[in-house]
């Protein structure tokens, strides 16, 4: 997948926020073991792509994730699967004839995953 071309003037939400979803999808493709080479194996679906998205913002953004992803413009679940069907509007993804906006409303509560259910790994620390 090629990086996200500068169109911010047609863009709904901060690029970065683009980009963080091409990270998403890789990283979710890697750890499910499904080649991007191939369309039939590479694909995710919207709530495996939000999967990777908890993830890996978890991973680069811990507790900040909210206030990150708010600054880009996303409150939700829904607000990733407008910048994936925006995409693919643009012709930068592809989707299954499966595949619907609908897949990715109301998957989980930022809230809850991002500060209620958050953990920090201590061990190196105190191990």
């Amino acid at each position: 997948m090629a990086t996200v071309k500068n169109r911010s003037s047609q863009r709904k939400f901060h690029a970065h926020a683009y980009d963080f979803v091409f990270s998403a999808m890789r990283f979710t493709q890697e750890r499910l073991g499904r080649s991007r080479s191939s369309e039939q194996f590479g694909h995710i679906t919207g709530p495996e792509l939000l999967d990777g998205v908890r993830e890996l913002g978890l991973r680069h953004f811990g507790m900040l994730a909210i206030p990150v992803f708010s600054r880009w413009g996303i409150q939700s679940t829904d607000d990733f699967g407008r910048i994936v069907f925006e995409l693919i509007e643009r012709g930068e993804m592809r989707k299954t004839d499966d595949d619907q906006l609908t897949d990715f409303n109301g998957v989980y509560d930022f809230r809850k995953v991002f500060y209620e259910e958050y953990t920090l790994d201590t061990t190196a620390a105190f191990g």
